[in-house]
């Protein structure tokens, strides 16, 4: 159930010393495969991580072999240098590789890098590059649940999937527990298959996958500097699948790795899904579901247990989506507390006591609908963002 699930992945992580914890903080994934396909989707903060720009121009490249990732550290805002890291980084992964396995005869380009932790902070180097050579030669074809808990930094437990197609797998690991909003999430994600896939079919699967997943994820409202998706194919079962086919299958892992990523969030007692429907268009329906996942009065009676309909409808009403406020109607775990903008069924007929719930925004203004994933604001989150430093 990780990355290297799928054929032709190899994967390691270790501790390098970068975590105060002394806890694994570098994972390494390696394709030895006959193919190296990969396809990338990154943070939409204009604030980006050194990875992040390092990464984005490998991808273009369209030839990925090896990803290093480390946790303990995020490297960004870092100036000049924090890059300059950052190849160093992928040139040291390269190299080592090369050595260790000749028949990986790759360069910096070929090396995408990820980066998780504290803004504002060089990483440590003399640390950071020892710990890339001891994964190197850790690697494995089961090292991926190793790969996955290397990357963890607040997250409780380590995130994979797999989703198997015909003859081919899609694999993956993903951390994140915070800062989790769109373009992506204070995430990173690896995403692996053995299918025979080209860059720009790799490209269409994930970006029709992140739109309806990690995309719609809205844990905080807050959006990350390092965040990063990437997608490699090793080509290691020879079938090629339909576009269609590889893009259910890429989505099918991201929707799994979607949802621990909102089941892990920091602090949360409720994890929510915002059912809007009936909108004029996917537009509104995204807003207004975004909309609501982020008005803190809403996730605070969430975490009271108090099902307060006319929280979530006035956050409704903050939208610039198609709707007339008197035709509104609003479920909260399958009882319709709202209906034509007024109070309909009882209130304390909703059972918020477990910690799924499911609100449903009917807009009465047209026949598109999303959902939004999202999370209660609780004691836990508060504590853990002021306290949280490394």
């Amino acid at each position: 159930m990780t990355v290297t699930t799928p054929r032709g992945f190899r994967a390691a992580g270790v501790a390098a010393g970068l975590k105060v914890s002394g806890g694994a903080d570098v994972a390494l994934v390696v394709n030895d495969g006959p193919d190296a396909g990969v396809a990338g989707v990154f943070t939409t903060n204009r604030v980006k991580a050194a990875p992040v720009l390092w990464s984005q121009q490998v991808v273009q490249g369209g030839v990925v072999r090896a990803v290093v990732l480390n946790s303990g550290g995020a490297n960004a805002c870092t100036g000049p240098g924090g890059f300059q890291d950052t190849h160093a980084t992928a040139e040291h992964t390269a190299a080592v590789l090369t050595s260790v396995s000749p028949r990986l005869i790759l360069g910096a380009g070929e090396v995408a890098v990820c980066s998780t932790g504290l803004i504002g902070e060089r990483l440590p180097m003399p640390k950071l590059l020892p710990g890339v050579r001891t994964a190197v030669r850790s690697l494995s074809r089961d090292g991926g649940a190793a790969a996955a808990e290397a990357i963890m930094t607040t997250d409780t437990r380590p995130k994979t999937t797999v989703a198997r197609g015909s003859g081919w797998t899609v694999g993956g690991m993903a951390k994140g527990a915070g800062m989790l909003a769109p373009g992506m999430a204070t995430m990173l994600c690896v995403l692996t298959t053995d299918a025979v896939a080209g860059p720009a079919t790799l490209d269409e699967a994930l970006r029709a996958a992140t739109r309806v997943t990690f995309d719609r994820v809205d844990s905080d409202g807050c959006m990350s500097t390092n965040d990063t998706v990437l997608l490699l194919s090793s080509g290691a079962s020879g079938i090629e699948p339909t576009a269609a086919e590889l893009a259910a299958a890429v989505t099918e892992a991201c929707h799994d790795l979607a949802q621990q990523l909102v089941a892990d969030a920091e602090g949360a007692t409720k994890q929510v899904a915002i059912d809007v429907v009936s909108a004029a268009d996917e537009d509104d329906a995204v807003e207004v579901g975004r909309t609501v996942a982020r008005n803190n009065l809403v996730k605070t009676a969430l975490f009271g247990n108090d099902p307060n309909w006319g929280r979530i409808l006035a956050a409704v009403g903050t939208t610039a989506a198609a709707f007339d406020p008197d035709e509104v109607d609003v479920a909260v775990n399958g009882v319709w507390v709202c209906r034509g903008g007024a109070a309909a069924e009882d209130r304390s007929k909703v059972d918020l006591t477990g910690r799924d719930v499911t609100i449903r925004i009917d807009l009465h203004a047209g026949t598109s609908a999303a959902t939004i994933w999202t999370n209660d604001l609780s004691h836990g989150y508060v504590h853990e963002n002021s306290a949280y430093s490394s």
